[in-house]
């Protein structure tokens, strides 16, 4: 491959992975509170690893938590700082990381759709593990009382519905914009 086309590849790329930075920041935004806030931002994170694949998809997840913990107003309800990473919820945030590693690694495009579902579910598995641990560790550090079924009970179960549909969007956004990239004779 030539310089000028990895350059192209590349800018792609870049672009790609900062328009889902605003992608998973625009999803955080559409909030229901609860507990553990509602967002479509598992909906952003999954079409990212999808899309993107592992590598660019989770610098998209990192530079969106980058800006949250900077400051800017990205995370739910317009939020933003350390202050909501280190918070009850932050878990949740930063198993986005791991999510998105996981869910790229083995759906990447091109990849099976038995093989993007199955990178999408361990990969929400996982965020659900960080998040719940840290979420009880808050609490206990709070010298408030909590438990692992207490803490899924408010935090991982009301979800797993709503985000296998989320999940569902994710596995088929991807084919819809591929499909829509692709010259017609």
């Amino acid at each position: 491959m030539s310089s000028a086309v990895r350059s192209r590849v590349n800018v792609r790329q870049m672009v790609m992975t900062a328009m889902f930075v605003a992608l998973i920041a625009v999803c955080a935004w559409i909030t229901i509170p609860m507990t553990v806030p509602f967002t479509m931002q598992t909906f952003a994170v999954f079409a990212a690893a999808l899309l993107l694949g592992r590598r660019w998809g989770t610098a998209a997840v990192a530079v969106y938590l980058m800006l949250g913990a900077l400051g800017a107003p990205v995370f739910s309800g317009f939020g933003g700082g350390v202050g909501t990473l280190l918070g009850a919820t932050g878990g949740y945030l930063i198993g986005f990381l791991p999510a998105v590693w996981i869910a790229g690694a083995l759906g990447e495009c091109g990849a099976p759709l038995w093989r993007r579902i199955l990178g999408c579910v361990l990969g929400l598995l996982v965020c659900y593990a960080f998040g719940t641990a840290w979420f009880v560790v808050v609490f206990l550090r709070g010298g408030r009382e909590m438990t692992v079924l207490l803490a899924l009970s408010k935090c991982v179960f009301p979800f797993i519905l709503p985000d296998a549909m989320k999940i569902a969007l994710a596995l088929l956004l991807p084919q819809r914009i591929l499909s829509a990239a692709r010259p017609r004779p």
